[in-house]
């Protein structure tokens, strides 16, 4: 397997958490992994039910976060994840997402509505590789668990 990714793209985090709800042009679909879904439901031990919903023609994603009643992840509390540590891996990626060109190729592409995307350093090849490494090591996972 092999990924193309952006090659002179800055970007740091400003924790404006505008990727944890919906916004005025953008409604958010936080989709899970059975893993990612089942490690939340046992480290918060909060019932599957009560976070996420089923979902059909996403896979291998099965489960979608639920949110609030304005739009927010239900796991954002005062602007942070309460779930940083064990986020669902499209929350990791953000501003990033991976794409599927076929015969096992990738490519990394962003948004610019991320208010992070143009500030901090310029992201090196090691920053995705890393991204990369943490997809296989989850779809493994997910695999080995279905």
């Amino acid at each position: 397997m092999s990924f193309e990714y952006p090659k002179h793209v800055c970007f740091r985090c400003v924790k404006c958490a505008l990727c944890c709800g919906d916004t005025k042009d953008n409604i958010r679909s936080i989709l899970l992994l059975k893993t990612e879904a089942d490690r939340i439901s046992k480290k918060t031990l909060i019932g599957l039910d009560k976070f996420a919903e089923k979902i059909e023609g996403f896979e291998p994603y099965i489960h979608q976060m639920r949110k609030t009643e304005d739009g927010k992840c239900v796991f954002l509390k005062d602007n942070s994840c309460s779930i940083y540590e064990i986020r669902p891996l499209i929350c990791r990626f953000y501003p990033f997402q991976l794409k599927n060109l076929r015969n096992n190729r990738y490519v990394f592409t962003y948004t610019d509505e991320c208010p992070g995307i143009g500030k901090g350093s310029q992201l090196k090849k090691d920053f995705f590789e890393r991204l990369f490494g943490k997809f296989i090591e989850l779809m493994r996972e997910n695999i080995m668990r279905a």
